[in-house]
């Protein structure tokens, strides 16, 4: 996808060395973790299985695959990954039809990094169908691009997502900020690289080098994401 933000190859501006902002979708931007799972809850209700609520923690911010295919032998229920997956999809975006809140300072941390010319992509473990889904809430003309989990052959906590997404930017990694709300997306953009804004969802996230954690997006501005670059440098 494309937008009419500019393309990153020097400097942002006032002399910042950010060159770009990765965003997760869900937990970060949007309040969809519980629609998750309650959309696993729910499909193996159908299958003959309750779900434990200790799975909860870790499934959490996980690719479908991973979460799915835990799901299924921790449940043995009898059911394809393929098949579950198109299954949690489909319940997803039924609770998402009946609407999703942004995240606290969510909007407003978008429409600043839009402002000021700051190039935005979404990165996301989440298929296409359901990031597109979202875009009508969050505005696709926030973002320079968006990533699915669905189109890399290995996601989140893998590097790979926000190496991509980087490299769609023409940006480095070191100067790419990114936001995060799981412990798993939080390895991913490590791993690559990244320094990271931590925002916990549903399981805490402690510090680190390299990693900040705040209470909610209320807390980052345009000026708070240029001084982790700095920082890092």
């Amino acid at each position: 996808m494309t937008s009419s933000l500019p393309a990153v190859g020097t400097l942002t501006a006032e002399g910042s060395a950010l060159q770009g902002v990765l965003l997760d979708m869900d937990g970060t931007l949007v309040d969809t973790e519980n629609f998750w799972w309650d959309a696993e809850v729910e499909a193996f209700a159908e299958l003959g299985h309750e779900l434990r609520e200790e799975w909860r923690h870790v499934v959490v911010g996980g690719p479908m695959s991973r979460s799915a295919g835990f799901l299924i032998e921790a449940t043995s229920a009898d059911i394809a990954l393929d098949e579950l997956s198109v299954l949690l999809n489909r319940k997803f975006v039924e609770r998402l039809d009946r609407g999703v809140a942004l995240m606290p300072g969510a909007r407003r941390l978008l429409t600043e990094l839009a402002a000021h010319g700051v190039p935005a992509a979404l990165v996301s473990a989440s298929h296409r169908v359901v990031v597109d889904r979202m875009l009508v809430s969050l505005g696709r003309e926030n973002f320079a691009f968006t990533l699915a989990g669905d189109e890399l052959p290995r996601t989140k906590p893998h590097p790979d997502p926000y190496l991509t997404a980087a490299r769609r930017l023409g940006a480095s990694p070191e100067r790419c900020a990114v936001l995060e709300d799981t412990v798993t997306g939080v390895a991913s953009a490590e791993a690559a690289g990244c320094p990271v804004v931590a925002v916990p969802s549903l399981a805490p996230i402690e510090p680190a080098r390299g990693r900040t954690v705040v209470g909610s997006l209320e807390e980052v501005d345009l000026s708070f994401l240029r001084s982790l670059i700095l920082v890092s440098r």
